[in-house]
């Protein structure tokens, strides 16, 4: 039977998480994962709900060694909460704080006092079968019910070690790993806390949002720093103007990164920054450094095969064949071009544009901090549009100026109608817009008129 470790770190001793200022070791993480272990009840499935990043993860190391499955959903709303009872009667709550889930609730323990005696010893590094079922993953389906996807524990050590090896963090330095995304998400699950067990990195517990929180959460760490973060993040830590303390690698995923903010954050940071392809399905397949190279390169084992009206991942840690849901160029064998997602293809008057490269002009026009285009479907009914609406953050910009910004970028045919001036989008923690947060905020415009718009 193939194993692979739960952690790679060189010894007991070795730093694996610094929480409120102090080393937790990898001994200490092990004693933690046994004691979770002893109190999770018969359920099978755990919904990992902690929001402490070191909680998250004792909770899902806990749940390896005691043959319990996480479930990692995308929110924890009434209705996904409910749609995992369906998929997962026995399904119980961990957390570490108050919570609404309406679940049986598992509340992460206090410290307990470590003694001298046999049971605060840690034993060696367990070794977890690599068929292991470690979490069902969610993504949203079509019908609104959340679609389960299985990962074995072979299959993410396989990728986050390619992941590790792509990055360097396998050349004998140990890496801080600070993120502004939450565990729960699996860039965040892979990159903040599967990097750091199989990386044999240090992860830090906080989830910083604010660009002081994300200073002081990077000050707090030794170096070599690795900040795991998202391109909303990035743009409003460099516009804070700060004095960000150093880091040597800047890692982003969940939307296209803009070169210009790459290369505005390289200049800044004065260190690499790596983008993440992949999705829920596959896991990181390819990487780039987006401020010198559009290319995307894959990782080692992973193909990239046309059929059909999609292209198809496989390979490597991709356990099956997965259709991938962007349009994909490939150059060659090992590297491709991203031209978006199939589902942002927009057909006007016979023209066809994607919404990506639409958001990508309205983000580029100077003054804009944020800004999105949303297409309703023909039966989004009471939003009274018909057409492309599009909404910005630009406070310093006049609704002329900026419609005349754009006008200079996109085909007429493409001008929103409204173009709608806002505070903030309604993102995620991971930086993502969901669709339905943008469909309630166009519907929200429409019945209030609160936007200022330039229609």
């Amino acid at each position: 039977m193939t194993t692979f470790p739960l952690v790679t770190h060189r010894g007991m001793d070795d730093a694996l998480a610094y929480r409120h200022g102090e080393l937790i070791t990898v001994g200490q993480f092990l004693h933690d994962a046994r004691r979770l272990a002893a109190l999770y009840p018969q359920g099978r499935h755990v919904l990992n709900a902690c929001t402490d990043r070191y909680h998250f993860t004792v909770g899902l190391a806990a749940a390896m060694l005691a043959d319990r499955i996480s479930l990692l959903p995308p929110t924890h709303t009434p209705e996904m909460v409910r749609q995992l009872r369906l998929f997962a009667p026995d399904v119980f709550c961990l957390s570490d704080g108050a919570t609404t889930i309406d679940l049986p609730r598992v509340a992460y323990p206090d410290p307990a006092p470590r003694g001298d005696g046999p049971e605060a010893v840690p034993a060696k590094v367990p070794q977890i079968p690599a068929d292991q079922t470690v979490a069902h993953v969610f993504t949203s389906g079509s019908t609104g019910v959340p679609l389960p996807h299985r990962k074995t524990w072979g299959a993410l050590v396989r990728n986050v070690q390619a992941g590790a090896a792509r990055l360097g963090l396998l050349e004998g330095a140990r890496y801080s790993i600070v993120g502004t995304v939450p565990p729960q998400h699996m860039y965040g699950f892979e990159s903040t806390v599967l990097l750091a067990l199989q990386g044999g990195a240090a992860l830090s517990a906080g989830h910083p949002f604010y660009p002081a929180d994300i200073c002081s959460a990077i000050a707090a760490v030794p170096r070599p720093r690795l900040l795991v973060t998202t391109p909303v993040h990035l743009r409003v830590l460099l516009s804070a103007g700060m004095d960000v303390p150093a880091l040597d690698l800047v890692l982003s995923a969940t939307a296209p990164m803009p070169a210009p903010l790459a290369q505005a954050a390289e200049a800044r940071l004065q260190v690499p920054l790596l983008e993440i392809y992949g999705s829920t399905e596959t896991g990181q397949i390819a990487t780039r450094r987006t401020a010198t190279a559009a290319q995307w390169t894959l990782f080692p084992g992973v193909r990239l095969v046309p059929q059909g009206d999609h292209m198809w991942a496989s390979g490597g840690h991709v356990e099956v064949p997965v259709a991938l849901g962007d349009i994909l160029e490939c150059v060659d064998d090992r590297h491709f071009l991203l031209h978006g997602r199939k589902a942002d293809l927009v057909n006007i008057a016979g023209k066809r544009n994607s919404l990506a490269y639409l958001n990508h002009q309205l983000n580029a026009i100077a003054g804009v901090q944020d800004g999105a285009f949303f297409m309703p479907d023909e039966d989004d009914a009471g939003t009274g549009v018909t057409r492309l609406l599009a909404f910005a953050v630009a406070p310093g910009l006049s609704q002329a100026a900026l419609r005349a910004a754009l006008r200079g970028r996109i085909d007429p045919v493409f001008m929103p109608r409204p173009l709608v001036l806002v505070e903030r989008l309604p993102r995620n923690s991971t930086g993502k817009l969901p669709r339905e947060a943008l469909q309630a905020l166009a519907l929200t415009h429409d019945q209030t008129g609160r936007g200022r718009h330039a229609g």
